[in-house]
């Protein structure tokens, strides 16, 4: 190794050469070779010595000494000394100071100049990847160029100049192929500091991947005019992205088209051939879900807020284009809009319709012991159950043609014995599944809900006041673009999810776990929030 029988200005040029490759500071390499040095004269002196090396950093000369703590009784003299031997060398000296004796040079062995290189490579690599973790960490969300430097089991490894990054297989476009030398651009979506230093990891098919190459095509999305504000991506085949114009006088998808969709394709060609619709975002889900499922035409929404979900009804020529070849189209507006979307033909909704409708007539029939004509009258009037029966105004039930007032009250008491039996019988299930009493008194539980707790091991208020939302009405999480349903121990139809949040304070508060001043604290606490978000 040179820089340990090098002469006073060699050891300064090898510093200054290595910094340079390196691209870091100067003063780290000395010291690293400091440590080496130091380290290689232990080698020599004891492994127990405290040896310290200095390299002046103007002339180069280097300077070995070696530390005693100066102590009232020495326990090891390799780096002890006694007070009366260090007051000799120096009167003013005390029990507790360090003292520095000066070692002659040294003539350093083959192997002392292989462990001093050992200890200078891994300083400056530590040194180095320091520098390169500190360069990259603020840059996530970037594009970067670079080189291709090799490729290992399908993952490209690429030179950015200042430092290495990774482009995993899964990262690449299907059937993107690089080769050494090959220039690359993509995004920069994590930096982490790794055992082998920093790895900054680079994607091709990250959704943000597509928005920045369009801020790079697009100046009214680079000076904030136009803005996207969602993107979805199916890689290497087909993408959506909504975005919006803050000045009306700018259209956002010609802005992002171009002049004969020069600037939609210039992102194209990056991206493979990946085709791109580009959508008018809108506040309002309806018109964002059928803005999105373009090209397909949509003849009716029907949306369930509490669930996200959205129901699309489309003419029976558009199905296939709606749902897009492998369900792409629909995946993609879903993936867009963050809400589920089921679609049905015309066809099918009209037929889902006709059996709802002989479900409710077939209800009334059973429920209040009345002919299918009676059954109809009702499920055709808008009656859902029969507990909207029992509670509707008797002069509503009157006014139906064909009905009096002696009807109506007959339809409604039959309605109200109807229930007061099923009460009956939900009561005794839920005594027989052990449900305690005291859950009756949480306001908002219903029996049907009581029997439905019993069956899922809810026995006491203390139970039900230990439950998530998501325990009594399920979850939704998103895995690989499909959204995954996981159902709750109520069925949705019977509880939105602010009540069943709703369900568990109350049963919060009877359970003493909390107290009424507590719940309309958090009840105002949410209305601010909501007057106010961020």
């Amino acid at each position: 190794m040179a820089a340990v029988s090098a002469n006073k200005l060699e050891l300064l040029q090898i510093a200054d050469a290595v910094a340079r490759e390196k691209s870091i500071d100067r003063s780290i390499v000395i010291a690293a070779m400091e440590d080496a040095i130091a380290k290689a004269a232990r080698a020599r002196y004891g492994s127990e010595t405290d040896v310290h090396a200095e390299i002046d950093n103007k002339k180069g000369e280097l300077r070995l000494s070696r530390h005693m703590l100066v102590v009232e009784a020495v326990e090891n003299s390799a780096n002890q000394i006694s007070l009366k031997d260090a007051q000799r060398a120096n009167p003013g000296a005390q029990v507790g100071d360090t003292i520095a004796d000066t070692l002659p040079p040294l003539e350093y062995g083959r192997i002392a100049a292989q462990s001093a290189k050992q200890v200078i490579v891994q300083k400056v690599r530590e040194a180095e990847r320091d520098r390169q973790y500190q360069e990259f960490k603020d840059r996530i969300g970037e594009i970067v160029n670079g080189i291709v430097k090799r490729v290992e089991y399908g993952s490209v490894i690429v030179d950015l100049g200042r430092g290495e990054a990774i482009v995993r297989r899964d990262e690449m476009l299907p059937r993107e192929v690089f080769r050494n030398g090959d220039r690359v651009r993509a995004y920069i979506f994590d930096v982490r500091r790794e055992t082998r230093g920093p790895q900054i990891f680079l994607s091709r098919t990250h959704p943000q991947f597509m928005a920045k190459l369009f801020a790079q095509e697009v100046p009214e999305i680079y000076d904030g005019i136009v803005e996207i504000k969602a993107v979805a991506r199916d890689p290497g085949s087909r993408a959506k992205i909504g975005v919006i114009s803050r000045d009306s006088s700018v259209d956002p998808v010609g802005a992002c088209v171009g002049m004969r969709g020069s600037r939609v394709q210039a992102v194209v060609n990056e991206l493979q051939g990946e085709k791109i619709d580009i959508i008018p975002w809108s506040p309002d889900i309806a018109t964002f879900v059928v803005n999105g499922l373009a090209p397909a035409e949509v003849s009716k929404v029907v949306i369930d807020e509490d669930r996200e979900r959205i129901e699309v009804v489309v003419p029976d020529t558009q199905l296939s284009l709606a749902i897009g070849r492998r369900g792409q189209n629909v995946r993609l507006a879903s993936q867009l809009t963050g809400w589920d979307i089921d679609i049905l033909t015309e066809q099918e909704e009209s037929e889902r319709r006709q059996a709802d409708f002989e479900n409710s007539t077939r209800v009334f029939m059973e429920a209040l012991n009345v002919d299918e004509v009676v059954g109809q009258l009702l499920a055709s009037e808008g009656f859902g159950s029969v507990e909207e029966l029992a509670l509707v105004d008797v002069r509503e039930l009157a006014g139906i043609e064909g009905f009096d007032e002696d009807t109506a009250s007959e339809l409604q008491s039959r309605a109200r014995e109807y229930l007061e039996q099923l009460d009956a019988e939900l009561e005794t299930k839920r005594k027989e599944l052990g449900v305690d009493d005291a859950l009756k008194n949480v306001p908002g539980v219903t029996g049907k809900m009581l029997v439905k707790f019993g069956e899922n091991d809810i026995k006491t208020v203390d139970d039900l006041a230990g439950c998530a939302t998501d325990d009594l009405v399920g979850w939704t999480e998103r895995k690989d673009g499909e959204s995954v349903k996981h159902p709750g121990i109520l069925d949705a139809s019977e509880i939105s999810r602010e009540d069943a949040e709703t369900l568990i304070m109350q049963a919060r508060v009877v359970a003493g776990w909390i107290t009424e001043a507590d719940l309309h604290k958090k009840t105002e606490d949410d209305a601010s929030s909501e007057e106010n978000p961020g």
